[in-house]
């Protein structure tokens, strides 16, 4: 495969996802992102804004198999993972046999995640990082690709656990979701309202989304573009030189695992726009997505009504774009 094809299947995916999907272009962009990197995203928004629609979507388009897990307060790690079940045989003897659970699955939509508690929320941790999950005292890889698409609720707080940063950090961006303009909310409803809503068709299948990870990973990043994600990292982190409203409003800021997110999201950039090599404009444009989530704001933040994002910005200025 090369940047043409890749560029061309991503427009087709694209339009595609278009058919079903009103709008919301930049979310669209940070999913496939994370597909052709199989990175995991972290979408927040307030109900009814297609979130969930997207995930489903988004499998049938690429051919991957996926599958839902609604988060509550009941929900237990083995309802993840999968756990041992006592089966008897015909002759009458028992043996425990392993259940895979909802995560042994390409795409995996975690509904709601932070109505879990920390317990259930970290069962998903080892499944992120580490691409396997250890059950029932044996380690069991996952299926390739496989990526975590959660969903929050960033307005209704009662009754919810916010995710540790542990495990924010594994998500490799982080989409927010805003309501749609008037123009876009008549087209949803036109569609949604009707006796036949669109249907979005298969353009590729599971071979070459493997294919399109494989040439991500294998784009060339020139040294002062990998400098310039590096140099943008650090400025995340309060100290001299630092911009101030890092230093104002940041007690800590991203880790390194930003520095590879935004490598990774410029490298599918790059390949979308049917280009073969990173520039530092890939990487400044997925500052946002790879960096909000990552940095730990201060209680002040939230008095001076100062999102991470303003804060991203502000890095993103402050670290020149020259060869670094």
């Amino acid at each position: 495969m090369d940047p043409d094809h890749f560029a061309h299947v991503a427009k087709l995916l694209h339009e595609q996802i278009g058919t079903v999907i009103v709008g919301q272009k930049e979310l669209v962009h940070q999913a496939m992102l994370c597909l052709f990197t199989e990175g995991h995203l972290l979408i927040e928004g307030v109900p009814g804004l297609g979130k969930t629609q997207l995930v489903t979507v988004l499998a049938k388009v690429v051919g991957l198999d996926w599958r839902r897990i609604q988060f509550t307060p009941d929900l237990m790690p083995a309802d993840i993972v999968g756990t041992q079940v006592l089966i008897s045989d015909r002759a009458g003897g028992r043996s425990f046999e392993y259940q895979p659970g909802p995560v042994f699955t390409s795409l995996l939509l975690a509904d709601e995640i932070n109505r879990a508690t920390p317990k259930t929320q970290s069962a998903l941790l080892e499944a992120m990082q580490e691409r396997h999950v250890t059950a029932g005292g044996e380690t069991r890889p996952l299926p390739r690709p496989f990526l975590v698409l959660a969903t929050q609720n960033p307005i209704e707080q009662e009754g919810t656990y916010p995710l540790p940063e542990a495990q924010l950090d594994r998500f490799m961006l982080k989409a927010q979701v805003g309501m749609p303009p008037a123009e876009e909310l008549a087209a949803i409803i036109e569609r949604t309202t009707g006796d036949s809503p669109p249907q979005a068709q298969a353009v590729t299948d599971t071979d070459e989304v493997r294919s399109m990870i494989e040439l991500t990973r294998a784009v060339p990043v020139p040294s002062h573009v990998v400098r310039y994600a590096a140099e943008l990292v650090t400025a995340t982190h309060p100290g001299v030189g630092t911009p101030d409203l890092v230093t104002q409003y940041v007690r800590a800021g991203s880790s390194p695992r930003g520095a590879q997110a935004l490598i990774l999201a410029a490298k599918a950039t790059a390949l979308m726009d049917g280009r073969p090599s990173v520039s530092i404009d890939d990487v400044s444009a997925v500052a946002r997505p790879a960096l909000r989530h990552r940095l730990a704001m201060g209680f002040e933040s939230v008095i001076d009504s100062i999102d991470p994002d303003i804060v991203v910005d502000a890095v993103v200025q402050s670290v020149p774009t020259g060869e670094i």
